[in-house]
C-alpha cells in the first residue's frame, strides 16, 4: 500500500495538509497601525492580549508596544527600537528594517479594531482546533484513566472553559439601560403579594428578609451534622416548585409550569428524598414509613399527598460524586428542554471538579467547585443553593452558632457566595447537655439543675434559626423558624399564638 492509499485518498490527504487558521497580513498591519498611531490601542486593548498572534514575534512586539502605552509612554518605532535594543532582542523581532516595514504595511488606523478582531477570532480557532485534537487522542486511548463518559465530561469542559475566557463579549451597559431593568425589578417586587422580587422560598419570613431567590445568586446554606439542611433545603425547593405553579396557573387554571427546581442529591437517593418530601407534607414520620409501622389511615393519607404533589416540577438527580461539569451539562439540557428557575446541590463537599483536572490541594478543589457553581448560575440566570458541611471547630466553642470562618475551606466558599445562611438548633445541643445524676453528690443540686435543663428544653423545642451571615443584596441577620424533628419538617414561625412549645404555619 502506497502513502497515498495508506492516508484515505485526497480527502484525508488534504486534512493532513491543511495550515492552523491565521492572518500575518492583519498582524503586520494591526502593528503598524498601533505604531503609528497610540490612539489605536483603544480599540483593541480589551480584548487582544500577546498569546493572541499567530507568529510569535508579533506578540512579543505587541507586548512592547502594550506595556509602553499602558504605562503612558510612547510606543513607536524609535521607542521600540531603543527598548530591543536595550534588552538584547533587536535581531530577534526582526531588527529595524523590519519595524520600519511594519509601518508601510499599515492600511489604516481606523481599521485597528477590524483588524484586532481577525487576529483573536483565528486564535479562537486554532484554540478549537487544540481542543477538538486532544478529543480524538483521547478517544484513542491517550488518557486511558479517562473512560468515555468522563472523556465526554472533559470535553466540555475544555469547551465551557474556552468560550468562557474567550467567547464573552463583554463591555459598558449604559446607565439608562440598566435603571431600566432596576425599575423592571421594583415593579415586579411591588405588584407581587410580600414584596417578593425572586423566586418564592415557600417560607414567608425568609422571602421578606431576601426579596426571594434572585437569578445569578450563588447561596451556601451550611451547618452542622443533625441540624437539618436537607429537610431546609428540599423545603425550599419544595416551596419554590409551587411558586412555579402558582405563577403559571395564575394566568391560566389548566397552564403548567414553564420552569422547574433541580436537585442534586449526592448523598441521598432520589426516592430517600421522595419519601422525606411525603413525610413532611403527609406528616407522617419517615421512620415509621421505613418500617411499615403505619396505620391505613396514614398510608391513604399518603398516597393521596403523593398524587398531589407529583406534578410539580422537581427533578432529582441522585448521581454521587457528580463533577461540576456533568452537573452543568444536566442544568443545560433541563434548561432547554423543560425550563429551569432553581438548583439545588446537596451537597458541595461531596462533588468533584471538572474531569480530567488534578487540583492541587483540596481547598483549592473547592475553589474549581464555588467557582463553577456561581457560572452556572450566571449563565442559566438561576440561583444556585449549594449546601456545605461546617468545620468542627463549632463544637469546640461554648456558644455553638455558626460563623463565615466555620465553613470548611471557607475562604473560596465565603468569597464566592452572594448569601451565606446557616441553620441553626439550640435544642440539638441542649439535648445533649441532660445533667447526669452521676455528676452530682447532693441530689438537690442534681433536681435543680434538671429543672435548669427541662426549661432550657422547653424554650428550645421545635425551633430553628436560620442565621444569614452573608447577602450581597440586602441585610444580614436571624430568622426563627418552626421545626418539627419527628417529620423533619421546616415551617414559618406563628409568633402570634405561640405559647412555650412554639407552633408552624
Amino acid at each position: 500500500m502506497n502513502t497515498f492509499e495508506s492516508l484515505g485518498g485526497n480527502g484525508l490527504l488534504g486534512q493532513s495538509l491543511r495550515m492552523p487558521p491565521s492572518n500575518a497580513q492583519a498582524e503586520q498591519a494591526l502593528l503598524g497601525a498601533l505604531l503609528a498611531n497610540n490612539k489605536a490601542y483603544e480599540r483593541i486593548g480589551e480584548f487582544l492580549a500577546e498569546h493572541h498572534f499567530a507568529d510569535p514575534i508579533h506578540g512579543r512586539i505587541f507586548r512592547a508596544i502594550q506595556r509602553r502605552i499602558e504605562a503612558g509612554q510612547l510606543a513607536d518605532v524609535v521607542t521600540l527600537r531603543a527598548e530591543f535594543e536595550h534588552g538584547g532582542v533587536l535581531d530577534e523581532v526582526g531588527g529595524p528594517p523590519y519595524l520600519a516595514q511594519l509601518l508601510t504595511a499599515m492600511v489604516g488606523v481606523i481599521n485597528a479594531g477590524e483588524y484586532g478582531r481577525v487576529i483573536y477570532d483565528a486564535w479562537l480557532r486554532r484554540q478549537l482546533i487544540d481542543v477538538g485534537e486532544t478529543i480524538v487522542n483521547n478517544a484513542f486511548g491517550a488518557e486511558a484513566e479517562l473512560d468515555a463518559r468522563g472523556q465526554l465530561e472533559n470535553a466540555e469542559q475544555q469547551l465551557f472553559d474556552l468560550a468562557k475566557d474567550g467567547g464573552g463579549e463583554g463591555g459598558f451597559v449604559s446607565f439608562e439601560r440598566a435603571l431600566a431593568d432596576a425599575v423592571l425589578l421594583a415593579e415586579h417586587a411591588f405588584s407581587t403579594p410580600g414584596g417578593v422580587s425572586g423566586l418564592s422560598t415557600g417560607l414567608r419570613d425568609l422571602d421578606a428578609k431576601t426579596g426571594g431567590l434572585h437569578p445569578s445568586d450563588l447561596i451556601i446554606l451550611a451547618g452542622r451534622p443533625g441540624m437539618g439542611k436537607t429537610a431546609l433545603a428540599t423545603k425550599i425547593a419544595f416551596g419554590a416548585a409551587r411558586a412555579l405553579v402558582r405563577i403559571a396557573q395564575d394566568k391560566d387554571p389548566q397552564a403548567q409550569p414553564k420552569g422547574g427546581v433541580a436537585i442534586f442529591s449526592l448523598e441521598m437517593s432520589a426516592d430517600q428524598l421522595a419519601t422525606r418530601l411525603l413525610s413532611e407534607e403527609a406528616r407522617v414520620s419517615g421512620d415509621r414509613i421505613r418500617r411499615g409501622d403505619i396505620s391505613q389511615r396514614d398510608f391513604d393519607n399518603f398516597v393521596n399527598v403523593s398524587r398531589e404533589i407529583g406534578t410539580l416540577p422537581l427533578y432529582i438527580d441522585d448521581t454521587p460524586a457528580i463533577t461540576i461539569s456533568a452537573l452543568r451539562t444536566r442544568c443545560r439540557r433541563l434548561k432547554r428542554t423543560r425550563g429551569l428557575d432553581l438548583v439545588v446541590v446537596d451537597y458541595l463537599q461531596l462533588m468533584r471538579p471538572a474531569a480530567g483536572t488534578k487540583p492541587e490541594s483540596r481547598v483549592l478543589e473547592i475553589s474549581m467547585i464555588t467557582q463553577g457553581l456561581k457560572a452556572i448560575a450566571k449563565e442559566l440566570s438561576v440561583p444556585v443553593i449549594a449546601l456545605s458541611q461546617l468545620s468542627r471547630a463549632v463544637e469546640q466553642r461554648e456558644d455553638k452558632r455558626p460563623q463565615l470562618s466555620d465553613l470548611r475551606e471557607s475562604g473560596s466558599i465565603e468569597q464566592d457566595a452572594d448569601m451565606v445562611m446557616f441553620v441553626y438548633r439550640d435544642e440539638y445541643y441542649v439535648r445533649a447537655q441532660e445533667p447526669k445524676a452521676t455528676a452530682f453528690e447532693n441530689p438537690e443540686k442534681f433536681e435543680e439543675a434538671v429543672e435548669r435543663w427541662k426549661q432550657r428544653m422547653n424554650d428550645a423545642y421545635n425551633l430553628a434559626d436560620l442565621i444569614i451571615s452573608k447577602q450581597r443584596h440586602g441585610p444580614t441577620g436571624t430568622i426563627p423558624l418552626f421545626f418539627e424533628a419527628e417529620f423533619t419538617r421546616f415551617a414559618d414561625l406563628d409568633n402570634t399564638h405561640r405559647d412555650g412549645a412554639g407552633h408552624g404555619d
